[in-house]
């Protein structure tokens, strides 16, 4: 019999139960012995939901306090030195510590997991000692079958994908430290044996990425080691993401099952199966539901895949399951009551996808004819939204084509462009300027509410926000900023402000992911054709520039990161959808420029995590993302300068996309990385305008003078001191006033040092 698992599922609770305790642990307001017990009652609750929805092999130890990376950085005692572990269990301060920094310590680096907008937490090898601290998978199966009669599914990070996350080795060293951490693992599943555990998911999404012939040499000492130690333990080695590299050697591994995604590794996961089979001796999680996307699955489609699964691996030998952990979705569409219902009958998230996993479970044990009902209801609500008329705009349609025929550049080259902006501006030395937002205080929430709920009107709100623009103009001006921006304070969020205003996007009312930490976000889904309808952003821009003589920027998200921050339909190609994305913002940028604002930001901090995890894909990709950028940009004139802001991604690997974006200024992130970027940029010429961000936003520390000096003196021995801005690394958005100023007085102090040491060189 096939049997149903999921690969974990969201943490965050159907009304954001998880953050909302974490915050208030973070803010005093719980003692910790309650704040381990409100979260021990939403991760039973999570269990329970899994167990009555019939899922036969339900994971544990993918709850986390956090984030699943942190947890095992620091089960395995891998703790930066600054935060003075001493050994032993990692207290709750510490575990937050790392990955919120103190007063005393910064933060460890945090970038996205994959392709995704989770981001983890980087662990930092270094000088670690690392130590088994506590055995969390057996704790989280023993809590399941003790309070539930749950016979759990633990789930752990493998140890090669671990590793390369994490950072603060050398590549030669990868084999000591496998060395040193591969004991522990085997100590780990030797306690889950001893339990009696029957099946243990190691995620090696790494698998799905380009690993080299030294990759599955390790992998096979790892899953030798595992094989040998625990011969009883059912190892299934989960992937995720795409298909995986080297199927053959990949699929050789000693273990007991092997996970493939079946939705984006699908091709080619079922080409590798149809040339060299799948092992007798091995049980396939077959990953058919998608983890990531929100849309109901077209269960007779999904049905066909496992059809063709069945010649290769029998019914005792599967698992029906999700592509990848549910944690990338909402958690229920049970609360959703403003949709329309053509809509809503077309979504699945998280507890929906459940019960599809158990539909197509019951078919592949009892045949298509035991779930005849819902086969037909799931292919009416697909295809009722397909053919709905948002999703067939023609005047849309031919106008993206018509555009997006040709490459779109602007007028003249960046060389040309800088003089008339710099006759135009006539701005020092480094200019400092900040990323977008400014704090959104609890008046500032608590206006935004009263005027959603209607118990304020319209020209009292924007009164109020014209009051917030003032007092933030008058801070910039006081602090010495050189370049302004209004503070985007009506906007609830970078993307959904604008999918509100724009054709083709709808909003759930509890559609809540995880980002970062407790930091949640409610992605609007793109589901008809994008269409641009009004101006969304020139009154509060063109009222904060009449407030001052200094340039205020106008403030956008591009085509890209609305697109990778969305939940987007899934009948036409990613390209077409940025198409109409650029299109649209391509007439706000017009109207700004209009409006006598000659300086624009269209922020792309998303491209990055777009960009597909296999090599031979990334290039197309980042062709038609530079496009959709210069779509929406291309058609301002000289004087006008365009500004983007990327962060909290690898970019090395993309500086030649990035410079061809042809934005007159790029802010990026570089202090969560303690500057690793810049090296980037040692090794790689870049000839436009470029701020690094000298402060981490994230954190609750106000960085000191001398911190930022040192991030401006590096980036300065390469990079051109004309072309040369200096910025926070972020939005200040869930930042105090009182720290925002505090940290803005000391970089536009850092600014004025290094002003000085250039013009007395």
């Amino acid at each position: 019999m096939a049997q149903s698992s999921i690969l974990g599922y969201p943490r965050i609770g159907a009304d954001r139960e998880w953050k909302k305790a974490l915050e208030a642990f973070w803010a005093g307001k719980l003692e910790e012995a309650e704040f381990v017990e409100k979260l021990r009652d939403i991760r039973l609750a999570h269990l329970r939901k899994q167990k009555d929805k019939g899922i036969d092999l339900i994971p544990v130890n993918d709850f986390s306090y956090y984030d699943h990376v942190l947890d095992t950085a620091t089960m395995f005692g891998i703790v930066p030195q600054r935060f003075k572990y001493e050994g032993g269990a990692v207290s709750l301060p510490v575990y937050y510590g790392i990955a919120r920094g103190t007063k005393e310590a910064a933060a460890s680096e945090m970038t996205k997991w994959f392709n995704t907008n989770y981001h983890y937490i980087v662990p930092e090898l270094d000088d670690a000692q690392p130590a088994l601290t506590e055995n969390k998978p057996l704790q989280a199966y023993r809590e399941a079958k003790e309070k539930l009669g749950i016979e759990g599914k633990p789930v752990l990070l493998g140890p090669l994908t671990f590793l390369k996350l994490s950072k603060g080795y050398a590549k030669a060293e990868t084999d000591s430290w496998l060395e040193r951490l591969l004991p522990l693992y085997v100590q780990v599943l030797r306690e889950l044996a001893l339990e009696g555990v029957r099946w243990v998911q190691i995620d090696e999404p790494i698998a799905v990425t380009k690993i080299d012939a030294e990759d599955i040499r390790r992998l096979q000492t790892i899953y030798g080691a595992f094989a040998a130690a625990v011969p009883e333990l059912n190892i299934l080695l989960q992937t995720y993401f795409e298909s995986v590299e080297s199927y053959a050697d990949i699929v050789s591994l000693p273990v007991k099952g092997i996970g493939l995604d079946f939705v984006h590794g699908a091709a080619g996961n079922l080409a590798a199966i149809r040339e060299f089979g799948f092992p007798q001796d091995k049980v396939l999680g077959a990953g058919v539901i998608d983890g990531r996307g929100i849309w109901k699955a077209a269960l007779g489609e999904k049905l066909e895949v496992l059809e063709q699964l069945g010649k290769y691996v029998s019914g005792d030998r599967l698992i029906v399951q999700s592509s990848c952990s549910l944690l990338h979705v909402p958690v229920t569409t049970e609360n959703e009551t403003k949709l329309a219902a053509e809509l809503k009958g077309a979504l699945a998230f998280a507890d929906e996808k459940l019960t599809e996993i158990a539909l197509l479970t019951k078919a592949a044990n009892e045949g298509r004819e035991a779930i005849a009902a819902e086969l037909a209801a799931s292919q009416r609500a697909v295809e009722a939204l397909r053919q709905s008329a948002e999703r067939n705009r023609a005047d849309v349609q031919q106008a993206v084509a018509g555009i997006s025929g040709a490459e779109p550049a602007r007028a003249s080259a960046f060389e040309q462009r800088r003089i008339a902006q710099q006759n135009k501006w006539q701005l020092p030395l480094f200019p400092t300027t900040t990323i977008g937002s400014f704090p959104q205080s609890a008046e500032v929430r608590k206006a935004r509410q009263l005027w959603r709920k209607g118990e304020w009107n319209e020209e009292r709100y924007a009164a109020f926000i014209r009051e917030q623009i003032d007092l933030w103009i008058k801070l910039q001006e006081e602090i010495g900023i050189d370049v302004l921006v209004h503070g985007e304070f009506e906007r609830t969020d970078m993307v959904e402000f604008f999918g509100e205003k724009l054709a083709g996007f709808a909003f759930t009312q509890n559609g809540w992911v995880q980002s970062y930490g407790s930091r949640c976000v409610k992605p609007p889904v793109i589901y008809g054709d994008v269409a641009f309808e009004q101006a969304m952003t020139v009154e509060e821009t063109k009222y904060a520039q009449s407030q001052t003589d200094r340039p205020v920027k106008g403030m956008l998200t591009g085509p890209i990161t609305i697109m990778n921050w969305s939940f987007v339909r899934d009948d036409i190609p990613r390209e077409q959808i940025a198409y109409q994305l650029a299109y649209a913002l391509r007439q706000e940028v017009e109207a700004l420029e209009q409006a006598g604002i000659g300086m624009i930001q269209v922020d792309e901090p998303a491209v990055r995590e777009g960009l597909p995890l296999k090599e031979q894909d990334q290039a197309e990709y980042l062709n038609w993302a530079v496009k959709a950028f210069r779509m929406t940009t291309c058609t301002v004139q000289n004087e006008t300068q365009i500004h983007t802001h990327m962060c909290y991604c690898e970019f090395h690997d993309m500086i030649d996309s990035i410079e061809e974006m042809d934005a007159d200024v790029i802010s990026i992130e570089t202090s969560r990385s303690h500057g690793e970027l810049i090296h980037s940029f040692e090794e790689n010429t870049y000839k436009l305008g470029i701020g690094l961000g000298v402060y981490d936003i994230h954190s609750p520390r106000v960085p000191n003078v001398e911190e930022m000096s040192g991030m401006i003196d590096r980036a300065l021995r390469v990079l051109d001191p004309q072309l040369f801005w200096i910025n926070p690394d972020c939005g200040l958005k869930t930042r105090g006033q009182e720290e925002t100023v505090a940290s803005l007085r000391n970089m536009v102090a850092a600014t004025q040092i290094a002003r000085e040491k250039h013009l007395a060189q």
